[in-house]
C-alpha cells in the first residue's frame, strides 16, 4: 500500500469522528439556545483562544502538569515496591493488602479533604495523586510478578541466579505487560484525582482553579475552554507514556 494513501486513510479515520462528535455538539447547543448551559463549539473554542494568550493559562498548566507528574511518580515509586514486597512476602501482604484496598476504596473527596488540613494547598493535588495511582500500580506490580514462569524460577534456583539477574531477566519481562496496563490507567486517575483536589483547594496557577473561576462567574464557553485544555493535556502524557512504554518492550524483546 502507498505510504500517502495510508497516511490519508489513517487522517480519515481520526478526523470523521471528530468531525461528526462537533457536529452533534452543535447541533445539540442550537436546540437548547443557551449558552449558559451549553456552548456551541465556536464559543468554546473562542474561548479557549482567548485563554491560550494569556501567561495565567499557561502557568496553570505548567503547575498542573507538574504537581500530576509528581504525584504520579511518587505513587508509582511507591506501589511498584509495595507490590513487590507484597508478592515476596506473605507476612507483608498480610499486613498491607487491606490498608491499600481500603486506600482503593475510599472516595477521592474524602482524601482531598483531609490532607486540605495536613498539608498546603499547592502540595494537596500531588498527594491524592499519588494516592489514587498507589493502589493501581500496587495491584498491577502484584499481579505481573505472580506471572513468573515457575519454570524459569526453577532453572534460576538450578543454576544459582542472583537476585539481580532473576529480576532483570524473568520478573520484569512477566510483569511488565500488567505493569504497562496499570501505569497507564494510573495516570488517567492521576490527573481526574489532581484536578478535582485543585477545584477544591484552589492554588494559585492551576488548571481546576481556572475549572472553579469560570463556573464562579457563570462563564460555561470558558469552563469548556479549561476542560477542553485539561483533556488535551491527558490524552499527551498518556500518549508519551504509551510511546515509552512501546520502546521498553521492543528494547525488552531485542
Amino acid at each position: 500500500m502507498d505510504v500517502g494513501t495510508e497516511g490519508g486513510n489513517k487522517w480519515k479515520r481520526g478526523a470523521l469522528p471528530a468531525v461528526f462528535w462537533l457536529a452533534v455538539w452543535a447541533l445539540c447547543a442550537a436546540a437548547i439556545g443557551k449558552e449558559l448551559l451549553l456552548p456551541g463549539p465556536a464559543a468554546a473554542f473562542h474561548a479557549f483562544w482567548r485563554l491560550f494568550r494569556t501567561g495565567a493559562f499557561w502557568r496553570g498548566v505548567g503547575m498542573s502538569l507538574g504537581r500530576t507528574a509528581l504525584g504520579f511518580f511518587l505513587g508509582t515509586l511507591l506501589g511498584t515496591g509495595l507490590g513487590a514486597a507484597t508478592a515476596a512476602s506473605r507476612w507483608c501482604d498480610r499486613l498491607l493488602s487491606p490498608a491499600l484496598r481500603a486506600v482503593r476504596t475510599v472516595p477521592v473527596v474524602s482524601f482531598i479533604l483531609l490532607l486540605f488540613f495536613w498539608l498546603p494547598t499547592g502540595w494537596v493535588p500531588v498527594a491524592v495523586s499519588a494516592l489514587m495511582v498507589l493502589p493501581v500500580v500496587w495491584r498491577s506490580t502484584r499481579q505481573g510478578i505472580a506471572q513468573a514462569d515457575p519454570q524459569l524460577l526453577e532453572l534460576a534456583d538450578a543454576y544459582r541466579m542472583g537476585s539481580w539477574k532473576r529480576l532483570s531477566l524473568i520478573y520484569v519481562p512477566a510483569a511488565l505487560p500488567a505493569l504497562s496496563a496499570g501505569w497507564e490507567t494510573a495516570l488517567g486517575l492521576a490527573w481526574k484525582s489532581g484536578v478535582a483536589a485543585e477545584v477544591l483547594c484552589q492554588p494559585k496557577w492551576a488548571l481546576g482553579t481556572g475549572l472553579q473561576v469560570s463556573k464562579a462567574y457563570l462563564d460555561a464557553p470558558g469552563l469548556f475552554a479549561w476542560t477542553g485544555a485539561l483533556v488535551a493535556l491527558s490524552l499527551v502524557t498518556e500518549w508519551l507514556l504509551h510511546r515509552l512504554l512501546g520502546r521498553w518492550k521492543g528494547g525488552g524483546k531485542g
